[in-house]
């Protein structure tokens, strides 16, 4: 988010994102969008791309993409056509060409590739002197992914009742601890930060397998049971209850993309689904106070 951005705004282009994200599949205008965030469309338009750094319509169409990409990497069976037009695209070629220019392959080549993580498109020089573009390479080997899991975490499967967040919109992976640090600041000021009840957490509403990490949207959130009055750029939220993979963490700041990478591989070695609700992370320490600089940390993935 950019600092001069009125902070009120942010709350309200949240609605808007939501709002996006769980109607992908639907007919979204500008004026219908606009709406759900109590903004006339000119000046919905003017503070969306102040605030998110996309216009509303490229946002729109990344996240089309990207939740195609998703949805590939899971169901090896579902149409490529039928997708295309159920997530807004004309035709097959058109979604063909819009999925080549985002990820540099047609959406065939990128399920049979199966990339582990979002990369953006490397060229590399083929025998007869032509740039290819492909993925970076990812590998993703399952054994050490285990192995890992093994030796740092401890997990349960438990039934999670719904949960209560105060939250600031993050996007990008620069400059997250500034976000932390003004969430504190302003729990602090309400009484909250200092409630043995609240914790301090982080949900995805991205996927770094699809999402480029400075796109990846996030909310810096604190756990609280308490009714605040939110303001400015804090904004309520909740989650919805249900079963979640629970894995607790003893690990260094530099080990988070590989512990949830190997919890993921876990969940699937075991046969476990992800519903579509969001991961998140739930900090049991500041790991600035730790010893060792480390993090004690649960893992939340939602599932079936």
């Amino acid at each position: 988010m950019e600092k001069e951005v009125n902070k009120d705004h942010i709350a309200r282009i949240d609605l808007a994102l939501n709002y996006i994200d769980s109607h992908l599949n639907t007919d979204l205008s500008l004026t219908s969008v606009a709406e759900n965030a109590h903004y006339s469309p000119f000046h919905f338009h003017r503070t969306f791309k102040s605030v998110v750094g996309e216009t509303v319509n490229t946002y729109i169409t990344r996240k089309r993409i990207e939740k195609t990409a998703a949805i590939l990497m899971r169901r090896k069976n579902v149409s490529i056509g039928e997708l295309a037009l159920e997530y807004g695209f004309t035709s097959n070629a058109s979604f063909t060409r819009a999925f080549k220019k985002f990820y540099g392959l047609s959406p065939t080549a990128f399920r049979k590739l199966n990339p582990g993580k979002f990369s953006k498109i490397g060229k590399i020089e083929s025998k007869n002197g032509k740039e290819n573009k492909i993925f970076e390479k990812y590998i993703c080997d399952t054994n050490n992914h285990l192995k890992w899991i093994k030796m740092n975490a401890s997990i349960e499967i438990k039934t999670v009742p719904e949960l209560n967040f105060v939250r600031i919109t993050h996007i990008g992976i620069q400059g997250i601890e500034n976000t932390f640090d003004r969430l504190i600041q302003w729990s602090r000021s309400k009484g909250l930060y200092d409630d043995s009840e609240a914790k301090m957490a982080r949900v995805f509403h991205d996927s770094f397998k699809v999402t480029a990490p400075d796109l990846v949207r996030m909310s810096v959130c604190i756990l609280t049971a308490k009714k605040v009055k939110t303001e400015g750029e804090v904004s309520a939220m909740k989650m919805d209850g249900g079963k979640y993979i629970v894995a607790r963490f003893q690990i260094k700041i530099t080990e988070y993309e590989k512990s949830w990478s190997s919890l993921f591989v876990w969940m699937n070695q075991q046969g476990y689904k992800k519903r579509p609700a969001d991961p998140f992370e739930l900090y049991a320490n500041d790991f600035r106070e730790h010893p060792q600089q480390m993090s004690i940390v649960d893992f939340y993935i939602p599932i079936f």
